[in-house]
């Protein structure tokens, strides 16, 4: 496949403007993953729906980009990256607005899907985008760059969001996409129209996409409303169970048979790509999960306002940011890079254990410094194993394996969010119930509260002490359970073959 224009790559300030702008695409559809998380609230309340309603504008942008996601390389092949790439972003500006514009709840929830259909393309887009205009021997500050958009948005989603929430209207967590999206299209398409590589017609695989539509919108629906309904006791969430893996083995027989999948699974025959996506997965999961609970646990039980919890946890994304350069910097040295993966992860895996020992007692830096230290490890694990996972398959396969990627990175968030809200309920609860049985079985700490205040009363301080301290316990063993997922992951990717050579991430662009 050949370039239709002189592919030269870019240079000086052209080439970091572009950079700037391709990155800036990739960070809006992160952030509008966890954006809309904190505004529930206020946005249920303008509308006049209840909260649980009000989990399906989060749900429907979810669901319509974990489908659109693995459809990206053939989108790209149909008809070109650059076109692909700046229609979608107009169209995530355009439905932005249309957002923010909402007066109803099935205005909003439209919209939300539109939004999702076209921002799923950006992420993966714009990591071959970029590497395809780097030269060579800077594709891995291209990669750097790509990376750190990546790890903050989500950190820094719920802190705008609030933010938006308690000084503007909900409107404007999606007006500020505008913007950013009517000025990055047209300068991109016309600096990157010579960067278009020739479109092949491949037919479309409408079975395929029916498949995927089915399979992932039911699991996407399960892991969404599962906890509300209390698992698999609800009928619903049976139903959806059953639904999702019928299809998702059709999918998979469907897809590995067709001459012309619309998903192409092949990628996976190299044993580098799929060891790397699978340390991703279980390494990007585990940070999901731990970005997820922390500020829940600070705001429900520790006391912090929205925007206080959010400064807090914005710390592993500020660290994120200065490490990734350097990291950039180690891969253009041809380091092996599953060395570089298998510290950053056991690194990380180190900080957590930190995490499982807090007490009710801890102070903001005692939260803040592993925050900051786990920051430092984020770039060391993601950079180099997103270009081992691309510099494993072949060139035309590139955008393929990217959107692959990306898309089981974003269901395994998706995933760690449901496992890890559902665990902290449950061993809350458990162990709630055990601490009670054996606090004050004398009765004298409650006698002593009663002279104070009454025994209704005293009977509440002492179950919020003992609920209290069951939070903190329950939050310490999922830190710990975090901190074993990692190092699981670490050694995962051991899986992955050695490279032959270093990775050629200006191929793995598809350049």
């Amino acid at each position: 496949m050949t370039a239709t224009a002189d592919d030269a790559p870019l240079k000086g300030a052209s080439l970091w403007i572009v950079a700037v702008l391709l990155a800036m695409a990739n960070f809006i559809a992160v952030l509008d993953m966890t954006i809309a998380n904190v505004s529930m609230a206020s946005i249920a309340g303008s509308l006049g729906i209840s909260t649980s309603q009000g989990t399906w504008v989060i749900t429907s942008y979810s669901v319509a980009e974990a489908i659109i996601v693995p459809l990206t390389g053939w989108l790209a092949s149909r008809f070109g990256a650059v076109r692909v790439f700046t229609t979608a972003m107009l169209l995530f500006g355009a439905f932005s607005a249309f957002c923010g514009l909402s007066v109803s709840l099935e205005m909003l929830v439209f919209g939300r899907i539109m939004q999702g259909l076209s921002g799923g393309s950006l992420m993966p887009l714009s990591q071959t985008l970029l590497l395809r205009v780097f030269p060579k021997e800077r594709a891995p500050a291209a990669m750097a760059l790509w990376a750190m958009t990546t790890l903050v948005a989500p950190v820094l989603g719920p802190i705008l969001g609030g933010w938006i929430c308690d000084n503007l209207t909900w409107s404007f967590i999606f007006f500020i996409n505008v913007p950013i999206a009517l000025f990055c299209a047209p300068v991109i398409a016309r600096t990157l129209r010579r960067f278009e590589l020739a479109p092949i017609k491949a037919p479309i695989d409408v079975m395929g996409l029916a498949l995927l539509v089915i399979f992932v919108g039911s699991l996407q629906v399960m892991l969404d409303i599962g906890k509300d309904h209390d698992w698999f006791n609800a009928v619903e969430i049976r139903v959806l169970a059953v639904v999702a893996v019928v299809f998702f083995l059709a999918f998979l027989i469907w897809e590995l048979t067709d001459k012309n999948p619309i998903v192409d699974l092949r990628v996976f025959r190299h044993r580098g790509f799929a060891a790397s996506v699978f340390t991703l997965s279980l390494g990007y999961g585990a940070m999901f999960g731990a970005n997820v609970l922390t500020p829940l646990w600070l705001q429900t039980y520790m006391g912090y306002t929205p925007t206080w919890a959010g400064m807090t946890t914005a710390w592993s994304g500020v660290c994120a940011v200065l490490m990734a350069p350097v990291v950039g910097v180690l891969m253009g040295k041809k380091f092996d890079p599953r060395r570089l993966v298998f510290f950053g992860l056991m690194w990380i895996a180190g900080v957590m254990l930190l995490r499982s020992v807090l007490t009710n007692d801890v102070t903001y830096w005692q939260i803040a410094i592993p925050l900051i230290l786990m920051g430092v490890g984020l770039p060391l694990f993601f950079v180099p194993l997103t270009a081992l996972a691309l510099g494993s398959v072949e060139e035309h396969e590139t955008a393929s394996g990217a959107g692959l990627q990306n898309f089981l990175r974003t269901m395994s968030g998706a995933i760690t969010t449901s496992l890890v809200t559902t665990m902290w309920d449950d061993k809350t609860t458990a162990m709630h119930a055990e601490l009670a049985g054996v606090t004050d079985r004398s009765g004298d700490t409650l006698n002593l509260l009663t002279a104070g205040m009454g025994h209704d009363a005293a009977v509440s301080q002492l179950n919020a002490l003992v609920q209290s301290q069951s939070v903190m316990i329950a939050t310490n063993q999922l830190m710990f359970v975090v901190a074993l997922a990692f190092a699981v992951a670490a050694f995962a990717i051991w899986l992955a073959p050695r490279p032959a050579r270093a990775v050629n991430m200006a191929e793995a662009g598809g350049h």
